[in-house]
């Protein structure tokens, strides 16, 4: 039965404990399995019970059985116990199981660093701002209840804990800040090394017919551009990601692994006029493709960023790209390409396999045999198949229903309705099927100008789907198949389906007027966290020894300058606790003259007693001879106990206690 007596200040400390670390484990909540959640919160729930007198603390095998089940759940979910994902989610489940077990004060204290620790690692899920103010409010409540279970008295409120806790915070902050400014970043060392079981977000390595749709409502940034001079307008922006070539019926793939082939990349490509120049920060995509604009000859330019020409105008890093990436580009709008390609590298880009598409098959068969396209270019056949696509019933959805295995012949003839990559799917297979080299392109198109910073936002609504078909004597061409259907698409209209009653907040349509706003700035706000805190890297750290006038400065100069920093912050600490002490020195030299002469007079004078009491017993025992020290002595109090005391009072009393009466009392 619960008790009906209160609870004592250790039980509410323990309650208090428990909810911020039932706080502290809410952000892991979503990455952990279900399983690892539940016990988490069952065991809070179950200490709980042990403070309010409910249950007995539960003995040791209840723990090790449940520890043992979250073991297990993890191993099941994440493949492994090593990986990152795992790794915290057995802290944050060996966490909550402490709890069960604190039954002195060296359990307490496993249970406070634990609970520091598992704050830390919410950083490996996220450094964005939220993820910040998250852990400093954990840190802050965990230092309360510290603060809090060494305050003596009950007279001590959480209110004058959390005070001294936001204090200590507070006095912790220069000294964080000196450190990640100023302490080397020396690789390997710094960084968390890569997860493998981490899963990948954004576009793919391949493409299915109806997989991108999946990104359409993810309105997440994927990359920012920041442009030198006159921006492209939003429709003229197509950032390439992935060329597809090889189609089994259900899925499109690369031709060849994603190996650099300079020769290859480089072949045939001619620009002209005048290059965009522009900056790419790349969100992390755990893949090796770099966006840029069509088309690009020089490689991307970064800070220890190796990349390489990659087949078909692409840009691939060396490295998969597992944290935020900024690098500088340019790139032609106007540029011709793959002009003098031979008939056996063109056929690969014919193939189509055998047994789908029957119906495409036939149909492509009698447009060819037609005289009025028989002999006709590329080129010709594309504008006619475009002018089916717009004129023939064809709708621009993301929710077209599943295609079966004949996907091209459903959607030619069957659904006339489909999203990008159905689009450029059929689009492709139908040209290929006429004689006509073709590949479907998957990146990005479109972007977003915030005002706020002047940056251009990709989002990963904004993925995309086109295609290229080869004309002689002027190589590849861009087509688009979506914008014959739904040309607010590509100029940025229409980025959402219509049953999205998100779409006015996200437009900044309607009530969004006063959310575009908001987000704006957030997202302002959030870049340039990314830009000088997460993407501080020893670059900066250069940069900034170099505005100091520093001269090819290397780690070691950092390493310095910390030094120096560290010197003076403790020499100013220093002389600040030497100026504290010296200006209570005078209370300590009278007090110790004070209690030399009470001695003398036959008294016991004690370190807790104060100046009244010293009176008190003066008046006691001398009477009124007494009466010129007890009021010095009130004097002294006064002055101890002044906000801030004032040297000239402590020298008048310094001068008057030399001329008391003591000698009248002995």
């Amino acid at each position: 039965m619960l008790r009906n007596k209160p609870l004592t200040q250790g039980q509410r400390d323990e309650l208090a404990l428990l909810l911020v670390l039932a706080v502290t484990v809410l952000p892991h909540a979503m990455a952990l399995p279900l399983i690892c959640s539940a016990l988490a919160i069952l065991a809070l729930l179950m200490r709980g019970a042990v403070v309010f007198g409910a249950m007995a603390v539960p003995s040791k095998f209840l723990p090790l059985g449940m520890l043992v089940l979250g073991v297990l759940a993890i191993r099941w979910q994440f493949q492994t116990v090593l990986g990152t994902e795992a790794g915290v989610a057995l802290v944050v489940l060996l966490l909550a199981l402490k709890t069960l077990e604190m039954r002195g004060t060296r359990d307490v204290l496993v249970v406070f660093f634990l609970g520091f620790f598992t704050i830390l690692t919410q950083f490996l899920h996220a450094q964005t701002l939220p993820s910040l103010v998250l852990m400093l409010a954990g840190a802050w409540g965990l230092l309360t209840v510290v603060v809090r279970a060494h305050m003596p008295g009950p007279a001590s409120t959480v209110r004058q804990a959390a005070g001294v806790a936001l204090r200590l915070t507070a006095g912790g902050v220069p000294v964080m800040a000196m450190l990640f400014v100023l302490f080397p970043r020396i690789g390997p060392l710094w960084g968390v090394p890569e997860d493998q079981t981490t899963g990948r977000t954004g576009l793919s390595d391949t493409m299915a017919v109806g997989s991108m749709s999946e990104l359409s409502n993810n309105p997440a940034i994927a990359l920012r551009l920041r442009f030198e001079g006159e921006a492209p307008d939003p429709p003229d922006i197509y950032l390439r990601a992935h060329v597809f070539g090889h189609f089994d019926g259900r899925q499109w793939t690369s031709l060849a692994p994603d190996l650099p082939s300079p020769s290859h990349a480089a072949r045939d490509l001619r620009v002209q006029g005048t290059p965009l120049r522009y900056e790419v920060t790349l969100e992390p995509h755990h893949s090796q493709w770099l966006a840029v604009l069509e088309s690009s000859p020089l490689a991307p330019v970064a800070q220890g960023l190796q990349s390489s020409p990659g087949a078909d105008l692409r840009w691939l890093s060396h490295q998969p790209i597992d944290e935020p990436l900024r690098y500088q580009a340019q790139s032609y709008t106007q540029f011709s390409y793959g002009s003098s390609l031979s008939a056996q590298e063109l056929q690969a880009w014919m193939l189509l396999p055998p047994g789908y598409n029957p119906r495409t098959l036939q149909w492509a068969a009698l447009l060819r045999s037609d005289p009025a396209l028989r002999g006709t270019d590329a080129q010709t056949l594309s504008q006619w198949l475009l002018r089916q696509l717009k004129h023939d019933g064809y709708r621009y959805t993301l929710a077209p229903g599943s295609y079966g295995r004949n996907s091209v012949d459903e959607f030619w003839f069957d659904r006339k309705a489909g999203f990008c990559e159905h689009f450029a799917s059929a689009y492709v297979v139908m040209m290929r099927a006429m004689g006509v080299p073709a590949r479907v392109v998957t990146g990005y198109q479109g972007a977003e100008r915030n005002p706020i910073d002047g940056l251009w936002t990709v989002r990963h609504s904004d993925a995309h789907a086109w295609a290229e078909i080869w004309q002689s004597g002027q190589g590849w061409i861009h087509v688009d198949p979506t914008a014959a259907v739904a040309p607010s698409r590509i100029e940025g209209n229409s980025r959402l389906a219509e049953s999205d009653v998100l779409a006015p907040l996200r437009a900044g349509s309607g009530p969004g007027r006063l959310w575009l706003p908001l987000r704006q700035s957030w997202e302002a706000a959030n870049y340039r966290w990314n830009l000088w805190v997460t993407g501080y890297d020893q670059q900066r750290q250069m940069q900034l020894l170099s505005d100091m006038g520093i001269s090819s400065p290397q780690w070691q100069d950092l390493a310095w300058l910390l030094c120096a920093v560290l010197g003076l912050g403790i020499a100013a600490v220093a002389g600040w606790s030497w100026r504290q002490r010296g200006a209570h020195s005078p209370w300590r030299r009278l007090r110790s003259a004070l209690a030399g002469e009470l001695t003398a007079l036959g008294l016991a004078p004690q370190d807790h007693h104060t100046p009244r009491q010293f009176a008190a017993m003066l008046a006691q025992r001398f009477g009124q001879a007494s009466e010129p020290i007890g009021q010095w002595l009130n004097d002294l109090e006064q002055a101890h106990y002044a906000n801030r005391p004032n040297a000239a009072v402590w020298r008048s009393l310094q001068r008057r206690l030399r001329r008391l009466p003591w000698a009248k009392l002995r």
